[in-house]
């Protein structure tokens, strides 16, 4: 069983940053996979940025250039820097492990931007 912990979230201004951080119970090194997702009200989870063992670094196309996936194995620990923040970033931001076939999630953390 995998557990992971989000935190950092908050309320910041458009153009500002936030990074959040990815707390797992288990060693990042051997999960398949890494990474962000978030859901805004009344849309589709999307993927933010994830880091695979099969393709590498995978970025949304909306915040390429804007955010950054990286890991701790040491702390066994996923982070996402997220510059330059839209009112459109607005969601809730969840982190992501993929493990023996079996996806797992944090409980999410809010992040909203004001215009």
């Amino acid at each position: 069983q995998v557990q992971l912990v989000e935190s950092g979230g908050g309320l910041v201004q458009a153009g500002e940053s936030l990074r959040l951080s990815c707390a797992a119970s288990g060693s990042i090194f051997s999960f398949n996979a890494v990474g962000w997702y978030r859901q805004a009200p009344g849309k589709q989870r999307e993927m933010v940025a994830t880091i695979t063992k099969t393709t590498g670094t995978n970025y949304g196309d909306s915040v390429k250039g804007r955010f950054t996936i990286s890991v701790d194995n040491a702390k066994n620990s996923v982070y996402l820097q997220m510059n330059s923040l839209k009112p459109e970033d607005t969601a809730v931001y969840y982190c992501n492990a993929v493990w023996h076939r079996n996806n797992y999630w944090g409980q999410g953390t809010q992040v909203t931007v004001s215009s």
